[in-house]
């Protein structure tokens, strides 16, 4: 929120725990944040199993950035 008031796009990445925190919580501030969610959960992961899952959220996470820089 901080950011996107100074004028800088932003997003974040949160596992599909917190859709609907994120989304209760975008409400009450009076955002939609653009993000990107991935599978839960985090911790306990292997390096391996982070790898492939930052692997498989690249292309989401990179049409999040580009949008971001089309929109402003």
């Amino acid at each position: 929120m901080n950011l996107e008031s100074r004028g800088i796009p932003a997003g974040f990445i949160a596992s599909r725990e917190f859709v609907e925190a994120a989304a209760a919580q975008g409400k009450s501030l009076g955002i939609k944040p653009a993000s990107v969610f991935v599978p839960h959960p985090i911790q306990d992961r292997t390096d391996a199993e982070m790898v492939q899952l930052a692997q498989d959220a690249v292309d989401a996470v990179t049409e999040l950035v580009c949008k971001q820089q089309k929109e402003s």
